[in-house]
């Protein structure tokens, strides 16, 4: 008879137990809402906006972010099904089977805290001085150790790792605790050691990868 889920477990399954197709149109609605009205706010703060734009030397920024926002929902797609796939093979390393389907819909779920790192830069920045530059508003990273430490004392090779290191990244690992916790029925101290071996010893390599192959 299967074990019955903790009370931490049950709540999270009750909680989540909507539809997922309604929420990922909801979460690609939000992203690309931010994401035009954060770019927006990019260009209207470099100098001699009006007139640059009326000439049309923006015209590849548009087509480029008219690209990045069709893609944004196929991206997501991916990044659920990479995220799930790397779960599934932690949990297979440490001995613990688990439903990929589980894992790919939890991924889709977890997905809504890096909503919050973006609305903050938008909030943020919603009414800059004439001071900001967009290079700032761009490079801009919430509660990240590199806005801790301030890119401008940080060598540009760093800036990508630094900003990635972040409390929502925290936020999120603490989610998939829980959420494997649930879906695999495993203590929260195995579920640590899935999170840890599944997420963020592959976000560590990555990091330090693309550190040692900057070129600037």
């Amino acid at each position: 008879m299967a074990k019955p889920l903790t009370p931490e477990a049950q709540r999270l399954k009750d909680i989540i137990d909507f539809d997922k197709r309604t929420y990922f149109f909801i979460l690609v609605i939000l992203f690309l809402t931010i994401r035009y009205l954060t770019n927006s706010l990019i260009l209207e703060s470099i100098p001699d906006y009006d007139s640059l734009e009326s000439r049309g030397d923006f015209m590849i920024f548009h087509i480029f972010n008219a690209l990045n926002y069709i893609w944004t929902p196929f991206a997501l797609l991916w990044k659920f099904t990479a995220i799930a796939f790397l779960f599934w093979v932690g949990a297979f390393f440490l001995g613990f089977k688990v439903p990929y389907k589980e894992l790919w819909k939890f991924a889709l779920v977890a997905e809504v805290v890096f909503i919050f790192p973006e609305l903050l830069r938008l909030l943020i920045f919603l009414n800059p001085s004439s001071s900001v530059t967009f290079q700032e508003i761009d490079e801009f990273r919430a509660l990240s150790l590199l806005s801790l430490l301030g890119p401008e004392n940080i060598a540009d090779q760093f800036h990508y790792a630094l900003g990635t290191i972040n409390i929502f990244e925290i936020l999120y690992g603490i989610l998939w605790l829980y959420g494997f916790h649930m879906i695999s029925n495993r203590s929260l101290g195995e579920s640590s050691m899935v999170v840890i071996v599944s997420y963020y010893v592959p976000l560590a390599i990555w990091l330090t990868f693309y550190v040692l192959v900057y070129k600037g």
